[in-house]
């Protein structure tokens, strides 16, 4: 009798790997796998417990294989939780890759070409004045005075919002006709760096030593150093199309995908442009006075990063909600889409964190935050040399 209430060795060796999995779920699917993996049937000899120590371990990597990463779980106790908003709210790590040896193969009058493939058209190039602005510590003072720079810190991605007709052969003279008439209005505006056309042309117009018009007083931040006049401190890259509220999907084609690699490429490698700010006009866009996010859309939750070789900037904090305390209103969602919304979620969560750190009331903390801003903003303001025209 005591022979058949015995409990057989492998058993044993399952019941405790069981009992100490906390997780139902993981519990019984190792249980399960356990069953598969031991079957009736007893093998003779010496091999017997040979083949539970050798199968443990590969049940458990078969459970725990199945179990979602940590960065991956929804916060339980959050009420606002959902697919698009998880409990890391933390700047996602950038990826940092070499860039490739870059280097200029030609240069004429009216075109330069470069050993990645790019080539600009310089018809269109005129100056402006020369880039200058301050950019201040993350962590300074309201009183901080910000530091001189002259070389652009990042680049801003835009769409041209311009008139779209198909994109087809039959249509080829207009296209030429529109992209031509484009790039001249670009040029009476000093809108732009640079401008890729629907056939994947690059152009020059505004020189990147001179700042263009083209996203004024918005707010951009990298790990050390916040920036509030990117018209100044970014380059600005445009893109021939139109974007609509809330687009998820790129309205551009393979041939300006690819040049607008090949461009981010010199442009990353010519300045020391770190990938982190590489960003949108949508993400860096705010209304100053209104101390809301969102001010316009393009590029809002649709830009192809990984295309460009880029971060998912999409993933971080959005900078002038976590620092500045801005908002964002109840349509922000369906104008700017998913990805920018989530963008604003993440920013929110930090700022309640870093509030919660600070011991401060939320209204309180965020109030201190956007008095540091109007104290920052009055400095770029008086330090601007003309009066902006964008935002």
């Amino acid at each position: 009798m005591a022979n058949q209430t015995r409990t057989r060795p492998e058993t044993a060796v399952v019941e405790w790997f069981a009992g100490h999995i906390s997780s139902p779920v993981a519990r019984l699917r190792f249980l399960q796998a356990a069953m598969h993996a031991h079957p009736p049937a007893r093998p003779r000899g010496r091999f017997r417990k040979l083949r539970v120590w050798v199968a443990i371990p590969v049940l458990l990597s078969l459970v725990f294989a199945t179990r979602p990463p940590p960065g991956k779980r929804l916060r339980a106790a959050d009420p606002d939780a959902s697919p698009l908003t998880t409990a890391s709210v933390r700047p996602a790590a950038v990826r940092v890759t070499p860039l490739p040896e870059i280097w200029q193969v030609e240069k004429t009058k009216t075109w330069e070409t470069f050993s990645n493939g790019l080539r600009i058209d310089d018809r269109f190039a005129i100056s402006t004045h020369r880039r200058s602005y301050l950019a201040f510590p993350v962590s300074g003072p309201v009183d901080a005075r910000g530091e001189r720079r002259t070389t652009p810190a990042g680049i801003v991605y835009h769409t041209t919002e311009s008139l779209q007709v198909p994109f087809v052969a039959s249509e080829n003279s207009t296209l030429e006709r529109i992209g031509e008439s484009l790039l001249n209005f670009v040029k009476h505006k000093r809108a732009y760096n640079f401008v890729i056309d629907r056939f994947g042309r690059v152009f020059r117009v505004v020189q990147e030593s001179d700042a263009a018009n083209h996203a004024g007083y918005s707010v951009w931040a990298d790990p050390q150093w916040v920036y509030l006049n990117l018209n100044e401190s970014f380059l600005a890259v445009a893109f021939e199309t139109r974007t609509l509220p809330g687009q998820a999907d790129a309205t551009v084609n393979p041939a300006q995908i690819r040049s607008a690699a090949m461009l981010t490429e010199v442009l990353r490698r010519r300045y020391g442009i770190a990938a982190g700010n590489c960003v949108t006009h949508g993400q860096v866009s705010v209304n100053p006075s209104g101390l809301r996010v969102g001010f316009h859309q393009d590029w809002a939750s649709s830009f192809p990063f990984d295309q460009l070789g880029l971060p998912d900037n999409y993933a971080a904090p959005l900078p002038a909600v976590s620092l500045f305390g801005f908002e964002y209103d109840s349509d922000f969602e369906r104008k700017a889409g998913a990805l920018l919304y989530r963008q604003a979620q993440f920013g929110e969560r930090e700022l309640r964190d870093r509030a919660a750190k600070a011991r401060l009331p939320l209204p309180v903390y965020r109030k201190a935050l956007q008095n540091r801003y109007h104290s920052w903003l009055a400095i770029v303001r008086r330090d601007a040399t003309r009066p902006e025209e964008d935002e």
